[in-house]
């Protein structure tokens, strides 16, 4: 097997998938070079002579410019290559829409969830503790503990979500702090929830079940936990009510048009637009073929390929929509003062990342070439199948909070990198290489190292679809076999 991957005939650069020694030969599609020094794995040996202010091409497009001349055989990395982002872009709807494959053995396929009463679907039955203030934190925590001793073996598990917010915030901050814990009282995944409220803050129970609107009153409970004498009493009884209520469902064979899948990388290296970002493409796709929904958030990681996004947009309305998408989030930065395109963090570029461009090329292959069918703002729920695009930043876990307020059943997050990072909902962690995957067991749940080593995206992906079925019909992903769930809520104003 080579040891460099040249991905489109258009680039000018190969990528070392083991490092390669000064003086090492590399010859394939027309190229013949020799190593001028060391290239590290993952990163970037130039094929061809490229003058200083000339492009720099992977995946068949520009990802940067050369800041010197490089001659062939050369280390392309941030000594000698930069970014050619800069300001803000005018874009033109020039739609480039495709069909999906071909997934007949798709068409029929089920996963098993449980039916809630108002024709929801989820993948868990679990019983959810959502605070309106973070003043209750110690206390969900506390109750979640002790009811998972007493009810525990009767539901998929009881989990409370701590946070810092419900109070001392103003303007969009409180009304995105409300929004997020309201969709996560109307997840699917939770058979049963308690809102956990002090009494005294600014999301208080009058204020909050204005934005959560309707519930059933046997799935959803509340507790003001100053209005009680002992609040640890008083909401494992409420817990054990929900409990039992929420035991009544049971798993059911559901069509996998009902699956919402969030799209999330994190950790990335080198490898991440080759493997696991493909691999996650061609599961949308096929997901998409079958009439489910997948989500592609992470705006930043969009900037520089986001005209590939909205070429694929269905129409010139969602076109637009998705420009405000890029735009906003470009406001947002330049509001704070800050760097719109510098955001390749230093384990990316220790991984092979080099600009922005090239991140974000390989970021968006998550969405694989599936027709962009709505864009959502944050904390805004999925209502249209097929791809969406949603409002978030890159951070990780703001990211995967906001897929799961999106409604998605599970998130599909790829590292190169590695990261034991869970959401609320199963969280399947792709690892880009196997090293990662044989290195890190106890965190990745599926390896797409493997597309490096003789297997076809074909075979791969048909068979991720098939491991994707299994989580969907109560497989463990590790992030809740080890217990990491966490959510984080988007602040970008004072906190008082």
């Amino acid at each position: 097997m080579n040891s460099f991957l040249h991905i489109h005939p258009n680039d000018n650069v190969f990528v070392a998938l083991d490092t390669l020694a000064a003086g090492t030969r590399v010859q394939g599609d027309g190229y013949d070079v020799t190593a001028l020094e060391e290239i590290p794995k993952g990163h970037k040996i130039a094929v061809k002579d490229i003058a200083e202010g000339g492009n720099i091409i992977k995946y068949g497009f520009p990802i940067g410019h050369a800041t010197t001349a490089i001659p062939a055989g050369s280390w392309i990395h941030t000594h000698n290559l930069k970014t050619n982002l800069s300001g803000m872009l005018e874009y033109t709807y020039e739609p480039n829409l495709s069909a999906y494959p071909e997934f007949p053995e798709g068409k029929d396929a089920t996963f098993d969830g449980y039916v809630r009463k108002n024709g929801d679907v989820g993948i868990r039955n679990e019983i959810w503790i959502v605070n309106t203030v973070g003043c209750v934190n110690q206390s969900s925590e506390v109750l979640a503990r002790e009811a998972t001793k007493l009810y525990g073996d009767k539901v998929d598990g009881i989990y409370a979500f701590t946070h810092p917010f419900g109070c001392s915030q103003l303007g969009e901050d409180h009304k995105n702090t409300q929004q997020v814990l309201a969709d996560l009282v109307h997840h699917p995944n939770a058979g049963g929830v308690l809102v956990l409220s002090l009494g005294c803050e600014n999301n208080n129970l009058s204020e909050f079940t204005k934005v959560l609107g309707d519930v059933d009153p046997e799935r959803v409970r509340f507790l003001v936990t100053q209005d009680v004498e002992d609040e640890i009493e008083a909401g494992l009884k409420i817990l054990g009510e929900l409990v039992e209520y929420a035991s009544q469902f049971k798993r059911t064979p559901c069509p996998v048009s009902k699956l919402k899948v969030g799209l999330k990388c994190g950790g990335s290296d080198g490898f991440s637009g080759i493997t696991g970002n493909p691999l996650v493409g061609a599961f949308s796709d096929l997901l998409g073929a079958c009439g489910g929904t997948t989500v592609l958030t992470e705006v930043p990681e969009m900037f520089g390929a986001e005209t590939i996004l909205m070429n694929h947009c269905q129409d010139e309305e969602t076109f637009q929509k998705t420009v405000n998408l890029i735009n906003n989030f470009k406001d947002y930065y330049i509001r704070h003062n800050q760097v719109v395109y510098e955001n390749p963090s230093p384990g990316n570029k220790k991984g092979g990342i080099t600009t922005l461009e090239e991140k974000s090329l390989g970021c968006t292959q998550k969405g694989g070439r599936g027709v962009v069918r709505d864009v959502l703002t944050y904390g805004e729920r999925l209502k249209t199948p097929g791809l969406n695009l949603l409002q978030g930043p890159g951070n990780d876990i703001v990211a995967c909070t906001s897929l799961t307020s999106a409604g998605v059943h599970m998130i599909l997050f790829t590292t190169g990198r590695g990261t034991p990072l869970g959401a609320p909902v199963p969280t399947v962690k792709v690892a880009t290489n196997s090293a990662l995957a044989e290195h890190k067991a106890n965190w990745i749940d599926y390896n797409a190292g493997q597309l490096l080593e003789g297997k076809t995206m074909d075979e791969v992906s048909k068979d991720f679809f098939r491991y994707i079925l299994d989580v969907a019909s109560g497989k463990k992903t590790r992030n809740e076999i080890n217990g990491y769930r966490e959510i984080s809520i988007f602040k970008d104003g004072v906190v008082l």
